[in-house]
């Protein structure tokens, strides 16, 4: 394209998809990254990763199934949490490739077995259910269960739950509270900042420059603007006044 070749770049720098190997986080993330690897490294039960729409969650998951090695673990993506107890279940169990059975009783005895038999293969699953916010209440009130094995003594699989800030509200009440007391892990994401966005935009354009002089910074112009669409609770008056050096992650472990 003749717009490429004017700013020297040999491909589109924000094209779509991405391989999970060439995805980049910025350094505001990369703690997250990090926390989570732990976390699963550590067999926590459960971990739980909350954030605003856009904040690169799923970005964060897709970094962890890159990290982690295929030996040893096993990834297991949920993305529709909508459902009842026994249709998320059954849900699981053709994701990981189980037969599912009729009942809700049986379904969840047959997910048991299978957990225990990685185990004996030394083998550690880890279920990702995203959006995990919008999980019916019998779910959510059967779901430490399935993290008890051998009287609550062995961590057998780790369970990270992703979804929006009121996930962590909704855990956090007392109703909740036999699950929320085996979350080790709790991490949440905050909104992009400037240094941020310069951050990905730099990576972006030097994966696709082919290395010689271009345009991009015609006029002595070096330092990249942040362009990104302010997030809806932010006028766009603020943003001037939004430190670069803010880092909005802030990852706990309890």
């Amino acid at each position: 394209m003749p717009s490429l070749e004017h700013f020297g770049l040999a491909a589109a720098p924000f094209a779509s998809p991405l391989d999970d190997g060439d995805l980049w986080l910025p350094s505001s993330r990369q703690s997250v990254l990090d926390a989570l690897s732990a976390s699963v490294d550590e067999r926590v039960k459960i971990a739980v990763l909350v954030g605003e729409q856009g904040v690169d969650k799923t970005c964060v998951l897709r970094a962890l199934r890159h990290r982690l090695p295929e030996a040893g673990h096993r990834l297991t993506y949920c993305h529709n949490a909508t459902l009842g107890r026994r249709d998320f279940y059954r849900q699981l169990c053709h994701a990981i490739g189980l037969q599912p059975k009729a009942t809700a009783a049986a379904v969840f005895h047959a997910l048991t077995l299978h957990v225990e038999q990685m185990s004996r293969e030394h083998v550690h699953p880890v279920f990702l259910v995203d959006e995990a916010h919008l999980l019916h209440q019998d779910t959510l009130d059967h779901l430490h269960i399935l993290t008890n094995y051998g009287w609550d003594a062995q961590p057998l699989l780790t369970l990270v739950l992703v979804g929006l800030p009121e996930l962590w509200d909704r855990l956090a009440l007392r109703r909740n509270r036999s699950l929320w007391g085996r979350v080790h892990c709790r991490l949440s994401i905050g909104d992009a900042s400037p240094r941020d966005t310069v951050e990905y935009v730099q990576h972006r354009v030097a994966a696709v420059s082919r290395g010689a002089p271009s345009n991009r910074n015609r006029g002595g112009q070096t330092d990249p603007l942040h362009f990104g669409a302010p997030h809806p609770r932010t006028s766009p008056a603020t943003l001037p006044s939004i430190s670069p050096a803010r880092t909005p992650t802030t990852p706990t472990h309890p």
